[in-house]
């Protein structure tokens, strides 16, 4: 099975609250100043860390637009576009990295990256990160897998799309690599994506298979499906972020609003501290509620030697007398004093 570990100062495993991931991507629509209170809207809502994208136009894609190199599926949130132009549009221009690491860390979250080809690994390497992520887009790419696990540093990689075989590839490759420190992240690559088309109980089975920790990239609207995942084992949890939907951007229509961030970092963790362990019986908040039962009391005033019957006996709450199991075994029988209605019945009053 998984083992747990450290990113920065932060665990991640199941006996930890799950680690919050904000995406920024492309939402800073080319203003570094909204970049930077991209970052501080982010803290205050209580990620735990920050996730940058590291590429340039010409490292993912040829400046065409024809083909397949123009976006054509009406369907697209990118529709009518290149594919050139839209990463010219997305990307965080290198010279921002810094500072925008720099507030992260200065407000106390994890700063990191998803790197696209190895000048990227090389220059977050100067920067010192962390970790890395895996895009979904670049989980089959295993050269440059091969790369970033052998930074040694914990390696978070999406799995949207993956086969089984495919992931298991990318798995050996990781670890062969020298990742020790491993995070797959279930992932539906549609944007956004519907929750029934997450597929959450994948979670427990990718634990078990590959054994690391695992995770939820989540493109739904709403918290609800990644505070079901904390349930199904997921202890690192990212979305998209921007601060107000209304603004546009190439993410926009699929990112967190601030105020909804707070709500998953709360939910989450409420999530995580409800899953608890097996139990049956009361649990120490409970004892003091068993009291509340229905037990056996004496409803009538009775005199030495009367007998009981279902007219002076009833079940009724509070839950000092016998349990109510007893009924039919003290109808019958006769009290061995004067009994005075309201006692809790027990066998020391009968003969």
């Amino acid at each position: 099975m998984s083992r747990e570990f450290k990113i920065g100062t932060h665990s991640i495993g199941l006996g930890h609250a799950p680690f919050i991931i904000a995406e920024m991507s492309g939402n800073h629509n080319q203003s570094l100043e909204r970049a930077l209170e991209i970052v501080d809207t982010a803290a205050k809502s209580g990620a735990h860390a920050l996730k940058i994208q590291t590429y340039t136009p010409d490292t993912m894609t040829l400046d065409l637009d024809e083909r397949e190199f123009h976006i054509s599926d009406s369907k697209s949130l990118w529709a009518g576009t290149s594919l050139y132009k839209l990463y010219g549009e997305a990307y965080t221009p290198w010279e921002w990295h810094k500072p925008i690491f720099d507030r992260a860390q200065e407000l106390g979250m994890i700063a990191f990256s998803s790197p696209f080809d190895k000048t990227a690994v090389d220059f977050l390497e100067d920067l010192n990160v962390p970790c890395y992520k895996i895009a979904s887009f670049e989980n089959t790419d295993l050269p440059l897998i091969r790369q970033v696990a052998g930074t040694g540093k914990p390696l978070i990689i999406s799995t949207g799309m993956a086969s089984l075989a495919e992931l298991d590839e990318t798995v050996r490759t990781a670890r062969e690599a020298g990742c020790k420190d491993l995070v797959l992240l279930k992932c539906t690559s549609t944007y956004p994506a519907t929750p029934e088309n997450t597929n959450l109980l994948t979670i427990p089975h990718m634990r078990e298979l590959f054994g690391c920790e695992i995770g939820l990239s989540d493109h739904t609207m709403g918290v609800g499906v990644s505070v079901s995942s904390v349930a199904f084992g997921a202890t690192v949890i990212e979305k998209h972020f921007t601060l107000d939907r209304a603004d546009g951007g190439v993410d926009s229509t699929f990112s967190m609003e601030p105020a909804e961030m707070r709500q998953l970092v709360i939910e989450c963790e409420r999530a995580w501290q409800a899953k608890g362990k097996i139990n049956y019986g009361a649990t120490e908040a409970e004892k003091k509620s068993l009291v509340f039962r229905r037990s056996l009391y004496v409803v009538d005033n009775l005199k030495e030697g009367d007998v009981l019957t279902n007219k002076n006996v009833r079940a009724i709450r509070p839950g000092l007398g016998l349990p109510t199991k007893y009924l039919d075994k003290v109808l019958g029988r006769k009290v061995t004093r004067d009994v005075e209605r309201g006692t809790a019945l027990t066998w020391d009053l009968m003969g």
